[in-house]
């Protein structure tokens, strides 16, 4: 419990070095986002664990921040197909980069043989968890019912 406090409150300090009105399930909404490119209302809501009622209410939020854009798919226009504009991208990008700062301290902090002995346990324990942030970029899209971007006509499912 310890370690995910820290791991917690690093995320809530980098989130509020840069976006102050924002909530740690906003920002794990934007890194879904970011890591998986365009997808569905209701992949967003499954991989968040949240209904997609919720889901809508959260998109709302950050889309009146600038941060999201929501568009019909034209394919099925019962889908709202999400996807990060450039200000949400580049917000993910500070946040992520300064809890990677402070991460780094900390495990520099440690003694080497400390230190080599993390990393192997913390990718096993994520692999674990089924974070889709280890997974691969093609099996997170298949598992989770993430869609190529229907709405660019240009990107063609190999090019993703």
């Amino acid at each position: 419990m310890a370690t995910s406090r820290l791991f917690v409150a690093i995320s809530a300090r980098a989130l509020a070095s840069t976006a102050e009105s924002l909530t740690l399930p906003q920002l794990r909404a934007l890194v879904v986002l970011d890591t998986c490119g365009p997808v569905k209302l209701v992949a967003l809501a499954a991989t968040l664990g949240v209904n997609p009622s919720t889901a809508l209410r959260m998109v709302g939020r950050l889309e009146g921040l600038g941060l999201v854009d929501r568009r019909t798919n034209p394919d099925n226009r019962r889908e709202v197909v999400l996807s990060l504009t450039s200000e949400g991208h580049d917000l993910v990008t500070r946040v992520l980069a300064h809890r990677r700062a402070e991460i780094r301290k900390l495990v520099q902090r440690l003694p080497a043989e400390e230190r080599a002995a993390l990393i192997p346990a913390l990718r096993a324990l994520t692999t674990t968890a089924g974070e889709m942030a280890v997974e691969a970029y093609d099996s997170a899209r298949a598992v989770r019912g993430i869609v190529d971007d229907p709405l660019d006509a240009a990107v063609s499912p190999t090019d993703t």
